[in-house]
């Protein structure tokens, strides 16, 4: 069995507009939303053997408030280059890499690949994973390289505007 939860970067500040879209950072709105979700995930998933990120600086702003509450090794956070403007191949290949012992990998990086990523393992249409938003796929496989097409099974859709108000962290 293994778990694999898609997190896509918190919402990014567009407020310096001579900054490259790698540097952009975070919006306040994207930093509360990111902590938010980094509390209720703590609150359904233990601690994940491995997390991969884009080296983007918004997505590393995200990773920082899941390092917050999750208490992750930094020998188990690996940056990729290839999930920055990743296409599904590039995700796929990455994953299909991993280590069998890895039971439990966040993904956290960039739309449309993300979702596009999510909706291939699942066979389900979930039209767009907003901003800080986290997919949970379950997969009954053994190893990382049988991961393919429909495999995985949603535990969880969820994203701050669908848990704000409805819920206490």
């Amino acid at each position: 069995m293994k778990e694999l939860y898609i997190i896509r970067h918190a919402k990014s500040s567009w407020s310096d507009p001579s900054l490259d879209d790698f540097e952009r950072g975070l919006k306040k709105r994207g930093k509360d939303d990111i902590a938010f979700m980094a509390k209720w995930l703590k609150n359904r998933v233990r601690t994940p053997d491995l997390i991969l990120s884009s080296p983007a600086k918004r997505a590393k702003k995200t990773l920082k408030a899941i390092k917050k509450e999750f208490e992750v090794n930094e020998k188990d956070i690996l940056f990729d280059e290839r999930i920055y403007e990743a296409s599904i191949g590039d995700l796929l290949d990455i994953l299909t890499s991993l280590k069998s012992d890895k039971k439990i990998v966040f993904l956290v990086g960039h739309n449309p690949s993300l979702n596009e990523l999510a909706e291939f393992l699942s066979g389900v249409y979930l039209t767009n994973i907003p901003t800080s938003g986290i997919v949970g796929l379950r997969f009954d496989i053994d190893k990382w390289s049988d991961l393919s097409s429909q495999k995985g099974k949603i535990i969880f859709f969820e994203y701050p505007k669908k848990l704000r108000g409805k819920i206490s962290i």
